[in-house]
């Protein structure tokens, strides 16, 4: 799978956004120490803009931009043939350079950029507001690799946008039983409870991880058990 399937498979802009909330309210509350996880959310990330972001801890990330512009994602796989450190430092071809003006300041921004100004991707998407698909360059992929641009890997739990996916990664990641239930509670924004945030982490509590959720922009918490 590449980026051209899985911009097949995203869901919608806003239905990307709240699946990308509850990615990042499940880990936070697995994860306190924000080092250690895997998926993060920013709410107000820039002025106008919201930031969803994965980083694995081996070099492989993706951040996506959320704004009145639309969505625009960036993802990066340390060992993709297509890297720009396997490429005398170039962006691979087609990969962003047709991404439209609305998104050019997320190609070039130094948060995604390296030392020397090169866009740190293997794989862009993006759609506008107005627009009913996601969109990505022309690229001719290397020969000889199934996932050539990491996109398969980086963007697993987006494209497929189940609890159930999503408790066999935690529990893979974190190495520790994640509750199906707990998950579906989060994937569906229904309220957190101190029970609820116990059944995914017994050492930790909901008064432990309200600020960072409200910083994550979940809609609602609800501090007393229900």
């Amino acid at each position: 799978m590449t980026s051209y399937d899985v911009a097949r498979r995203l869901p919608a802009i806003g239905d990307l956004r709240n699946l990308c909330r509850s990615l990042a309210v499940l880990d936070a509350i697995l994860s306190p120490d924000w080092e250690s996880r895997c998926y993060s959310f920013g709410f107000a990330w820039a002025e106008g803009e919201e930031m969803a972001s994965m980083r694995n801890g081996s070099g492989d990330e993706y951040s996506i931009v959320f704004s009145a512009a639309g969505a625009y994602v960036r993802g990066f796989d340390h060992e993709s043939p297509m890297s720009p450190y396997a490429n005398d430092g170039e962006v691979w071809p087609g990969v962003i350079d047709s991404v439209p003006s609305a998104f050019r300041s997320c190609v070039e921004a130094p948060v995604f950029t390296d030392e020397d100004h090169v866009p740190v991707v293997t794989a862009c998407m993006w759609r506008e507001t107005a627009e009913t698909r996601w969109s990505h360059g022309t690229i001719d992929f290397p020969a000889g690799h199934d996932d050539a641009d990491g996109a398969d890997r980086l963007f697993r739990l987006l494209v497929d946008p189940s609890p159930e996916e999503y408790q066999r990664f935690a529990e893979d990641y974190y190495e520790v039983p994640v509750n199906l239930t707990a998950v579906r509670h989060v994937y569906a924004l229904r309220p957190l409870t101190p029970a609820l945030v116990s059944s995914l982490n017994e050492a930790t509590s909901l008064s432990d991880v309200a600020e960072e959720i409200g910083e994550i922009g979940y809609p609602r918490l609800q501090r007393n058990p229900s």
